[in-house]
């Protein structure tokens, strides 16, 4: 660990603040949770396009087929991971949702471990903590209602879908700049969103005014500006830092949410959040328990 330039401090505290708006806004935005998923990535990807057709053309005509399947992949999965996420937000509390997608980074651990990576012995110790955390608040939700815990067990699948998309998506980044593969990556992940949306009846259109505002500002924020900061950031800061500044998003979405939405949380789910953030600033700042990519997740 070190600590992150000083020019790098600001651009972390927009990101932050940027992710950490995502929950609420979702659970805020009178739309299909399929359609706030789609519009994000969608709008996104057009946002970038232009750009990434303009200054990249040549990059993207070089990429090569395993390069394209990689993309897309990781495109497939991150929108894999928003069907999964953005539903959550509407079953269970922002602060319980926040919290168990927040645990991405042990299944990346996982998922290193079994690529044949070096996970250290402070990573596993972290691995535990923050199980026996998502236990406690899981139990907490199931004495709610059994819709909390499913919304619950939908956030846990969202993490490690983003797992599997951040170990992808580090493979293309090691040839492929960051404004292509992202354009591709959102791209790839609305037309997965749409497929979902059209199989599973929900509308990506009508809705009002009030609704398009909040996915507007989802976008601007968490998809692209809180997004882009970190890749930023990550130019001179290691993505271990930043991975640790991103836990930050679980407090200040649940800060959000009480304020906004009057969802405050239960005392008794307090200690389950503490073991979680605890368990995950151990994986996050294990020797060889991460990765060199963006680090990006639910939010």
């Amino acid at each position: 660990m070190h600590r992150p330039a000083r020019a790098d401090v600001p651009t972390l505290v927009v990101g932050v603040l940027g992710v950490g708006t995502s929950g609420p806004l979702i659970a805020a935005t009178r739309a299909p949770s399929l359609a706030i998923a789609f519009w994000r990535n969608a709008i996104g990807a057009a946002v970038l396009a232009p750009y990434a057709l303009l200054r990249h053309r040549a990059e993207l005509r070089s990429l090569s087929r395993g390069q394209w399947l990689l993309a897309l992949a990781s495109g497939l999965c991150l929108g894999l991971h928003f069907s999964t996420w953005t539903p959550s937000l509407t079953m269970t509390s922002v602060a319980s949702a926040t919290a168990f997608a927040a645990t991405q980074p042990i299944f990346a651990a996982l998922i290193a471990r079994l690529r044949g990576e070096h996970v250290a012995r402070r990573a596993w110790t972290g691995i535990l903590v923050s199980v026996l955390g998502v236990v406690a608040l899981s139990g907490v939700d199931l004495r709610l209602s059994l819709h909390a815990f499913l919304g619950d067990l939908l956030a846990l699948a969202a993490a490690v879908l983003a797992a599997i998309y951040m170990t992808l998506g580090s493979k293309v980044r090691q040839t492929v700049s960051l404004t292509p593969y992202a354009t591709v990556c959102y791209g790839t992940a609305s037309c997965t969103l749409a497929l979902i949306a059209a199989v599973g009846g929900q509308h990506l259109l009508g809705f009002g005014s009030n609704a398009w505002l909040k996915i507007l500002a989802l976008t601007a924020g968490a998809q692209l500006l809180g997004h882009t900061m970190f890749n930023r950031a990550l130019k001179t800061t290691s993505a271990t830092v930043v991975s640790v500044v991103i836990l930050l998003e679980v407090p200040i979405a649940a800060l959000l949410a009480a304020v906004w939405l009057g969802q405050v949380p239960s005392i008794w789910a307090l200690p389950g959040a503490v073991l979680i953030l605890a368990g995950l600033v151990a994986v996050g700042t294990a020797s060889g328990a991460h990765h060199e990519a963006d680090p990006a997740t639910g939010g």
